[in-house]
């Protein structure tokens, strides 16, 4: 096994680039769900508001 993990003295250099390029997929996945979020949220807001509005000044 410390065979395996030392890939051949190159082990610290592999494993912190599958580390790191972990991170970054996490670190995207996360970003994404948040925008989606984000965006889903100012379109509710924009509905509401458009309804609001059509209430104000009647149908449109």
């Amino acid at each position: 096994m410390e065979h395996f993990l030392s890939m051949g003295g190159y082990g610290p250099y592999i494993w912190s680039a599958y580390g790191f390029g972990a991170v970054v997929a996490l670190w995207n996945i996360w970003s994404a769900l948040h925008l989606q979020r984000e965006a889903l949220e100012r379109a509710r807001r924009r509905l509401a508001m458009g309804r609001s509005e059509e209430n104000d000044h009647g149908t449109r």
